[in-house]
Order: C-alpha cells, then sequence, then structure tokens
C-alpha cells in the first residue's frame, strides 16, 4: 500500500528549512518552524520534530507486535525505525557538544 499523503516543506528567507505541513487520511502535522536557540533565548517548539513522528510510528509498530500481528516484518521495521532515531539522537548529541544545536548554525 502507498501511503497517500500531501507535504508542503517551507524555506526562510535564506533557504533554509523553515517548518511545512503534512496532511493525509488521519494525520496532519505542522513541522517545527524555526531554530529553538539555546540558553536564556530558548524558545518553546511551535511544532513537530522529525524525531517525534518516528517514535509515534516505532510505538504503534510495537504494540503491533505484542497483539495477534506480531510478524518479522514488523520487528525489521521496529529495528530500522529505532535505527533512524539512533542517528537522529547522535546528531542532536554532536551538536550539542559542538554548541550548534538549537541553531542554524554547522550541520
Amino acid at each position: 500500500m502507498q501511503a497517500k499523503f500531501v507535504a508542503d516543506n517551507f524555506n526562510d528567507d535564506q533557504g533554509r528549512p523553515a517548518g511545512g505541513t503534512v496532511n493525509g487520511t488521519g494525520l496532519s502535522i505542522v513541522w517545527q518552524n524555526g531554530p529553538l536557540n539555546r540558553g536564556a533565548e530558548r524558545l518553546e517548539p511551535n511544532g513537530a520534530f522529525v524525531e517525534t513522528v518516528i517514535a509515534s510510528a516505532l510505538q504503534r509498530i510495537q504494540y503491533y507486535q505484542k497483539t495477534q500481528f506480531s510478524c518479522r516484518e514488523n520487528a525489521l521495521a521496529i529495528t530500522k525505525l529505532e535505527e533512524a532515531l539512533h542517528c537522529l539522537n547522535s546528531r542532536t548529541q554532536r551538536r550539542e557538544a559542538a554548541g550548534t544545536e538549537g541553531t542554524h548554525q554547522g550541520t
């Protein structure tokens, strides 16, 4: 089954990712728009993060695994989603150590 959704991704005036939306049947996401900044300048999130969406899908498949729908394919999907979260968390830790997390500095 091919997932059907409509996605709009926005850029700021300097061409950097700046939020967007995804909408599909039973799904509506508004992505974080802009950096959260650091220290006393830290802002509250104004949208979803990719990590949150992946973690949400992960918990749902883990739930399936506790039911009569448990299967090898679900187990493999769980592993891949866990790997994705690990990679994204590693990126965050690297950026935190560099002092660039929450900013548009670096990558």
